[in-house]
C-alpha cells in the first residue's frame, strides 16, 4: 500500500489494498441489508423499481459517501470501517481530522472523544485525560474527557478503537466502555480496529479506489494551540493531499466552521472550489451566521446567494433541512430551493445513523418524521433526497443502501 505505515493489518486487508481500483471493484458487495430494506418498504412504484435492481451488479459511486467508514457496525474512523465502506461501494470517505499534542493530523470525530471511541480509560494513558473517569451517582451519569491533544502520535497509536458509546450507569472504567446502541453491534470490533493518521487514510482511501472527504473539525483546545494556528491548521490538512499527490478535484474539504471554508477558497483555490460548508445554522448563532429556520429563508444569513458570491459552491446541512411534507409526500424544503436558485450543490448527512425508523426515526428526519414509519423508508428519504432535494452525495453509516440505489438509479 502506498506510504501506508499502519501495523497489525491483516494478510487479507494486505492483498485487497495491492489491487488495482479495477480489480478490487469486483469484490463490491451489497450484502443482506438493502434488500431487507426494500422488503419493508410499502408497495409502489419505487418498491417496484428497486427490486427490479435486484440481480444489478454493484457499481462504485461517488454519491455513496462513507460517514467515518462504516460505523453502524464497525468502530468509526479505522482502517477496517472505511474498508467495509469501500467494499459496499462508497466512492467518498471521510477522515474527520484533529491533531495530537505533537500537531500530527489524525481521524477522529472530535479532540476530545477518545473516551468513547477507544481503550484510553483502561489504558496505561488514563492519567492524561482533562476530566478522569467520573463514576454515575444519583442522577449524574458516568463522565470522562480525553483528547488527542493530550496524547503524542505514538500514544495515540497505542490506543485500541472501539465502537463509538459510554454507559452513563457506569461505576467503573471498565463498565463506562460499554453502552453500544442496541441497533449497531460490537460483532466487528472483537478482534483490535486500526486508528488513522490523516496522511494514512489519504493513502488508504486512494488504495480502496476512493475520493475524499476531510473534516476540518473545532478544536477543543484554545487557538493558537502552541503556536499552532487555526489558519496553519487548515492549511497542513490541504498540504497532506498535495504532499500525497491528490488532485484537488478528488477532495472535498469540510468544516462547519465558514471561516476554514473561506480560508480554502483564498488561500488555497484549487481546494476551495469544493469546499464545503457543513451548515449548523439550526443551532448556532454569531454575529456573521444564523440562527437559520430551514423552512424560512429570510432567516438565512448569510443568504445562499451570499454564500455563492463567496466562492462556496458546496453546503452539506442534515437530512431534515432539505425536506418538507406536502400532501402526504416529502418534497423540498425552501432552503434547498434556495440553494439551487443559488447554484449551490447540496450534500445530505447522515442516514442510518440514528437507528430504526419506526418511530419516525428521530432527529436526522424531523421535518419528514410524520410520513415514516418503517425501515422502508430510509429508500423513500433516499428518493426525496435524489428527486425533490437533489443533493449530489448521501453520507450514510452504512453505504451499501445508498450504492444500491444511486446504481438502480443510474446515478
Amino acid at each position: 500500500m502506498q506510504n501506508l505505515k499502519i501495523t497489525g493489518m491483516g494478510v487479507v486487508l494486505a492483498l485487497f489494498a495491492a489491487l488495482p481500483s479495477s480489480a478490487q471493484d469486483t469484490g463490491l458487495s451489497y450484502g443482506a441489508r438493502p434488500f431487507y430494506l426494500v422488503d419493508r418498504m410499502e408497495d409502489g412504484a419505487l418498491k417496484d423499481k428497486l427490486l427490479s435492481c435486484r440481480g444489478q451488479t454493484p457499481e462504485r459511486t461517488a454519491f455513496s459517501i462513507g460517514h467515518r467508514g462504516a460505523p453502524l457496525m464497525f468502530p468509526e474512523h479505522t482502517v477496517e470501517s472505511n474498508v467495509a465502506a469501500a467494499r459496499m461501494g462508497a466512492g467518498i470517505l471521510e477522515c474527520d481530522v484533529t491533531f495530537t499534542k505533537d500537531r500530527e493530523l489524525v481521524c477522529r470525530h472530535a479532540q476530545n472523544d477518545l473516551a468513547t471511541t477507544t481503550d484510553i480509560l483502561v489504558s496505561d494513558l488514563a492519567q492524561t485525560c482533562v476530566a478522569p473517569f467520573s463514576p454515575a451517582n444519583g442522577d449524574a451519569g458516568a463522565t470522562a474527557e480525553c483528547r488527542t491533544s493530550e496524547l503524542t502520535l505514538e500514544q495515540f497509536r497505542s490506543l485500541t478503537p472501539k465502537m463509538d458509546s459510554s454507559d452513563s450507569t457506569a461505576l467503573t472504567a471498565e463498565a463506562f466502555q460499554g453502552g453500544t446502541a442496541s441497533f449497531r453491534t460490537t460483532l466487528y470490533s472483537q478482534q483490535p480496529a486500526t486508528l488513522m493518521t490523516h496522511a494514512e487514510s489519504i493513502a488508504l482511501f486512494r488504495d480502496l479506489g476512493a475520493r475524499f472527504t476531510p473534516e476540518l473539525k473545532s478544536a477543543a483546545v484554545e487557538m493558537p494551540f502552541e503556536g499552532f494556528t487555526q489558519e496553519m491548521y487548515a492549511q497542513k490538512l490541504v498540504d497532506e493531499y498535495k504532499a500525497a499527490g491528490v488532485p484537488a478535484s478528488d477532495v472535498w474539504a469540510q468544516s462547519f466552521d465558514l471561516s476554514d471554508v473561506l480560508y480554502w477558497i483564498e488561500n488555497a483555490p484549487e481546494f476551495g472550489a469544493q469546499a464545503v460548508y457543513l451548515d449548523d445554522r439550526y443551532e448556532a448563532s454569531d454575529e456573521d451566521e444564523g440562527p437559520l429556520d430551514p423552512m424560512d429563508p429570510a432567516t438565512f444569513k448569510p443568504t445562499m446567494q451570499e454564500l455563492k458570491d463567496m466562492g462556496v459552491n458546496y453546503v452539506a446541512p442534515p437530512i431534515w433541512m432539505m425536506l418538507t411534507v406536502e400532501d402526504g409526500r416529502m418534497v423540498a424544503s425552501p432552503y434547498a430551493k434556495a440553494a439551487h436558485a443559488a447554484g449551490i450543490d447540496l450534500i445530505a448527512w447522515s442516514l442510518e445513523r440514528s437507528g430504526p425508523l419506526n418511530d419516525g426515526g428521530g432527529w436526522y428526519y424531523q421535518s419528514v418524521n410524520e410520513v415514516i414509519d418503517t425501515d422502508g423508508d430510509y429508500f423513500t428519504v433516499l428518493d426525496a433526497l435524489h428527486t425533490e432535494a437533489r443533493v449530489v452525495g448521501v453520507f450514510s453509516d452504512w453505504p451499501a443502501t445508498v450504492t444500491y440505489y444511486a446504481n438502480c438509479m443510474g446515478l
